[in-house]
């Protein structure tokens, strides 16, 4: 209502992270909590930038007050040790000195930013996506008019009903993903969300999401894969009654057909997966959310209003035929409208194709026979094999067939010759209880991919390095292996 321009944070950032968003978004002042890690924090993070005002809110703030006052009693409030004179405003304070009442400011909803959302950072960089407040009204509309379900015992289908439903927040809305397909969602819907600080939280971890989920019977659910996988591997999963579930998308990460099948399996809910991307918004393509209508591997169709090409990975030019492989180019009202301060990067991902500006995704992949949009992998992540082009995401869900594998990541290792061949090599994490050595697993591929596809090596491992949006890290996992073969 200010007209300013928000700008999330990851409050797992270090300084130095921090401190790199908050200079290059040119920020002027920071929210942040009033703890003894993160209050310290942001006065370190804002040093050399443009930040004027600091504000600290207080978890007291939002608690009924026999509660904020017994916890300040017996210390259980979070708190800073000290605080900055000069730059430190307190939340409490600002909200009773100043009116309620919003300052008159005109927003062209067209133009004006409502926020800038730095790029994950997985294949370098971050940077920071220009995002209207159209492109995100835009998208919450055009996935509310995607989403149909099928009434209990069957009938017409029907769409989610405003105000009824409860979104549960298990995703981060610092991320694109989260923040708009439930932050934003449920504010434009008029419905409920839980708010879930940490989805992995309990012993065994996720208890806590799934006891959150039961309790207040939420309805719609946005997650990553390696929560859906979390969840369905949970020793005590058959005991929390989940039924409320109405609408499961997954994103951020490629979904295993098997995880969705697995997961429906426990809960009775029906999983749809979807795509996008922090520069759209995020959502640009989905599956039906009916199962019948659903095609597993895909990421579905583009959503309403949404245009979406395969054009050709070396000039981003040339529209390419069904069935053919290319770089994925969408255009729509949810599209960004450039990076921050870097006309040059942006200039580099939008090409003009029939008379609209198409952003170039950096995602490989082809359009089948029924119009469903297939995704390879990411353009920087293929796999050289002696020329031919090996696609970890198609090894990943092969891999993700294996009954005792609960998570795998594949990477290309170059072969330490001239050639600049690679071979694939694969990282697992077993399910609880599940045993397999990795002969037995390269084995088991055999059956399953082409010589050139199938993992020559084989580590199983505890975890997997991934993002708090929830998507395995392979170039952390590529960069510690060329470290430890001595080809950094």
């Amino acid at each position: 209502k200010t007209g300013a321009v928000a700008v999330t944070c990851n409050p797992s950032y270090t300084e130095a992270e921090l401190n790199f968003q908050l200079t290059d978004a040119g920020v002027k002042a920071v929210f942040c909590m009033d703890d003894k890690r993160f209050t310290p924090l942001t006065y370190k993070a804002v040093k050399g930038t443009d930040v004027e005002t600091v504000i600290v809110s207080s978890v007291k703030s939002f608690l009924p007050k026999a509660k904020a006052v017994l916890g300040g009693l017996l210390g259980k409030i979070p708190k800073s040790p000290s605080y900055e004179e000069g730059i430190t405003f307190f939340y409490d304070n600002i909200v009773t000195e100043f009116p309620p009442e919003a300052p008159d400011v005109k927003i062209d909803a067209k133009k004006d930013l409502a926020l800038i959302l730095y790029t994950g950072g997985t294949t370098g960089t971050p940077k920071g996506a220009m995002l209207t407040h159209r492109n995100l009204y835009s998208n919450v509309m055009q996935i509310d008019e995607w989403v149909q379900l099928e009434p209990p015992g069957g009938g017409t289908p029907e769409k989610l009903k405003r105000g009824e439903d409860i979104y549960v927040g298990a995703l981060p809305w610092y991320h694109s993903y989260g923040l708009t397909l439930t932050m934003v969602a449920s504010y434009l819907m008029g419905s409920a969300v839980i708010c879930i600080p940490d989805p992995r939280a309990g012993n065994p971890p996720l208890t806590e999401l799934l006891a959150d989920v039961q309790k207040y019977k939420g309805t719609v659910m946005h997650c990553v894969p390696a929560l859906y996988a979390g969840m369905v591997n949970h020793p005590n999963v058959a005991k929390y009654d989940l039924s409320s579930i109405k609408a499961c998308g997954s994103g951020a990460a490629p979904l295993p057909p098997e995880l969705a099948k697995n997961f429906e399996a426990a809960t009775g809910a029906i999983v749809f997966e979807g795509y996008g991307l922090t520069e759209t918004s995020p959502l640009t393509h989905a599956n039906p959310s009916l199962a019948n209508l659903r095609k597993f591997g895909s990421i579905g169709v583009p959503i309403p209003d949404t245009y979406s090409v395969i054009v050709d990975m070396e000039t981003g030019d040339k529209v390419l035929a069904h069935g053919e492989t290319g770089e994925i180019a969408v255009n729509g009202p949810q599209v960004f409208s450039g990076y921050w301060n870097k006309p040059k990067e942006t200039a580099e991902v939008f090409r003009k194709i029939g008379g609209k500006d198409y952003f170039l995704t950096g995602d490989i992949g082809h359009i089948d026979d029924d119009g469903f949009f297939v995704i390879s992998d990411r353009k920087k992540d293929m796999v050289n094999v002696g020329g031919l082009k090996a696609y970890p995401r198609e090894i990943e869900d092969t891999l993700y067939e294996h009954p005792a594998i609960a998570m795998a990541a594949a990477i290309g290792v170059p072969k330490g010759d001239d050639t600049g061949n690679e071979f694939v090599k694969a990282f697992v994490v077993l399910k609880p209880g599940q045993t397999a050595t990795p002969d037995e697993i390269i084995a088991w591929a055999k059956e399953k991919l082409a010589a050139y596809k199938r993992p020559k090596e084989v580590d199983i491992v505890d975890k997997l390095p991934v993002s708090t949006a929830g998507k395995v890290l392979r170039r952390e996992l590529r960069a510690k292996e060329l470290e430890k073969r001595g080809l950094s």
